[in-house]
């Protein structure tokens, strides 16, 4: 495969799981390992190929950051499946992402995925604009990531009076000395 092309989708993936915080071309050359000047190339090549009117996404460079975004023109039909979001039930995915915004809010989304074990940018924007949580500023960590909470929407839509009415989570500290991680109980069997 002609590396060019490779490192195209490698870069298109990298923009694509940055989401709304996008990457900049030092992160992007840091991680595909090749040169600033031929990210550059790649990113102008990927800017032409979305500019395309058949293509419903573009590459937007903001602030110092490359992200796709959707495109204005199509906005009337993202807001039909916003509206329709708005009145869905809440996936599995949404309430467990809600339950550790609010017992640990403010978090921010790494920490959100570290703790659900995948990426959560789709449903933290669906949970925006359903009102239910809110960016609470930006942690002093590096790069500035954003904090989200839960909004009074939340307490509203759970009944709650306040976020001090959340069940309370009991936790059990395991012994570290008992248990080891690298043994399981399951074992093969010889024939």
């Amino acid at each position: 495969m002609n590396d060019n092309i490779e490192y195209k989708a490698i870069i298109e993936g990298l923009l694509f799981l940055s989401g709304e915080d996008g990457i900049t071309t030092e992160e992007i050359s840091k991680i595909v390992e090749i040169d600033i000047n031929e990210v550059e190339s790649i990113l102008k090549e990927l800017y032409n190929e979305y500019e395309n009117p058949n293509r419903g996404i573009r590459l937007e460079f903001l602030g110092n950051h490359f992200k796709l975004t959707t495109k204005n023109e199509h906005k009337n039909y993202y807001k039909k499946l916003v509206l329709e979001e708005e009145d869905s039930p809440l996936s599995n995915s949404a309430l467990e992402t809600l339950a550790i915004i609010a017992y640990n809010a403010p978090i921010t989304r790494i920490d959100i995925d570290n703790i659900r074990g995948v990426n959560s940018n789709y449903i933290i924007r669906k949970l925006l604009l359903k009102g239910l949580i809110e960016e609470k500023g930006k942690s002093d960590l590096p790069g500035k990531p954003r904090l989200y909470d839960v909004t009074s929407k939340f307490l509203d839509y759970f009944g709650l009076g306040s976020i001090n009415d959340l069940p309370k989570i009991e936790t059990e500290e395991i012994e570290n000395d008992d248990k080891n991680l690298f043994e399981s109980k399951y074992t093969e069997k010889e024939d």
